[in-house]
């Protein structure tokens, strides 16, 4: 029964992508470990493309009572239907191995959660390397502004990605930090 839903899943990914060109990237990029991190990145570039990232950072609503106005019910109906979307992506993007642990959690979230505990380690050492990337480089003189601040700021997506967390104007900090001395407005 596993091998059927694993193909079901992996058929789903195969629709999805004839309908989200995006999906392709799911597919030719399996979630098997130790791409975890560019596998995540990929997955909520196609979620949200889908319209559905929202699920992983909304709680599932309570079952609404019988005399609950319709608003309630069709909130949580859309949420289990993009819960079953967003499942399918993520499921269908594993490796086989990976998709017989998680084909029986109900929640897409708890997913999620389950493969950052499981692979999050990695995630630490990729932030550890950017954090240092970021912090250690500074703009050679004469190299176009326009360079480094490109190269600053994949730096910061990558610590984004990763889960690091640093609000706007950290960020505006390090990157005016980084600056070469004609810059300096002293």
């Amino acid at each position: 029964m596993v091998v059927m839903l694993t193909y079901n899943f992996s058929f789903a990914i195969d629709l999805m992508a004839s309908f989200n060109p995006l999906a392709k990237i799911l597919d030719d990029n399996k979630l098997t470990g130790p791409n975890y991190v560019d596998w995540r990145r990929n997955l909520i570039l196609v979620l949200t493309a889908a319209k559905v990232y929202w699920i992983l950072t909304t709680g599932e609503p309570e079952l609404p009572g019988p005399d609950a106005p319709q608003a309630e019910r069709d909130r949580k109906q859309k949420w289990l239907d993009d819960n079953e979307l967003a499942k399918c992506y993520i499921i269908g993007s594993m490796s086989n191995v990976l998709q017989q642990q998680h084909v029986g959690m109900a929640v897409a979230s708890d997913i999620m959660l389950n493969l950052k505990e499981m692979f999050g380690e990695h995630s630490r050492s990729a932030r550890m390397i950017a954090i240092k990337g970021l912090v250690s480089t500074k703009m050679v003189e004469g190299t176009p502004v326009r360079d480094h601040v490109l190269k600053m700021m994949g730096f910061l997506n990558e610590l984004d990605v990763l889960g690091a967390i640093m609000d706007a104007e950290t960020h505006v900090d390090i990157v005016l930090s980084s600056l070469s001395s004609s810059f300096n407005s002293s």
